[in-house]
């Protein structure tokens, strides 16, 4: 079998320090706002020429956090409560062949920097701090758009929609700019399918911060919010 290599051209700065709470697909949360710096060797703005002309963009990207030396033909979609198994190649499982994702953003805007050269921040990405990215590619509506595409299982997306109470004593320990991002983060519901145990707490690392909550029936309620709990 022979290997390829691929080289990263760069990485994401994201507000998710863990996989925890990321949204399962990209686009759903449209406020997480993300930064893709390029690594040095692909700081070259003739590269991006034109791109500023583009409203979206396809991230071809490593599922980091989830390379394994084996694979399974078949997987458990989360959506489908963690027990149902479906084709591997019938889903967006991390746990492929070659750990690869294939996310959709909407560019915010590029932005030449001191420290990092041209950095391009976009908004809906679904990958955690520190991601790498081997490739961009822009995103054309007249063929990469198909309305009428069937869905899937996938189609009940809607149905996992929560209620959000956040307590504004503890929405405003967040930075302004993060308020709503986190909360539509929790609103798609960040916990695993089958975990459906009302007194149980969750912690979702969001921006350097730790928000706490539980869940009950379609409502989920903050409790806390913790500073920089995670370890350097």
């Amino acid at each position: 079998m022979e290997d390829i290599t691929m080289q990263i051209i760069a990485r994401i700065k994201s507000d998710f320090q863990t996989k925890f709470g990321i949204p399962r697909q990209s686009g759903l949360v449209k406020t997480l706002q993300s930064t893709i710096i390029f690594e040095p060797a692909f700081r070259n703005d003739d590269a991006l020429r034109g791109l500023e002309d583009f409203s979206h963009l396809w991230i071809i990207w490593q599922f980091s956090e989830a390379v394994r030396s084996q694979w399974s033909p078949t997987v458990r979609p989360p959506r489908l409560g963690g027990n149902i198994r479906m084709g591997v190649f019938a889903t967006r499982s991390p746990f492929r062949p070659n750990s690869i994702g294939l996310s959709s953003v909407e560019i915010i805007g590029l932005e030449k920097t001191a420290e990092y050269g041209t950095v391009i921040h976009v908004a809906g990405a679904d990958l955690m701090d520190g991601t790498p990215i081997f490739d961009i590619k822009p995103y054309i509506p007249y063929c990469d758009s198909h309305p009428d595409a069937s869905e899937g299982f996938t189609g009940n997306a809607d149905d996992y929609i929560l209620e959000v109470i956040f307590p504004e004593v503890l929405l405003s320990k967040l930075p302004e700019s993060k308020r709503q991002p986190a909360i539509d983060v929790l609103r798609h519901d960040p916990r695993p399918s089958y975990q459906k145990d009302d007194q149980r707490q969750y912690g979702l690392m969001f921006a350097g911060y730790d928000i706490r909550f539980r869940v009950h029936d379609n409502q989920l309620t903050v409790f806390d919010v913790v500073e920089n709990s995670l370890p350097d």
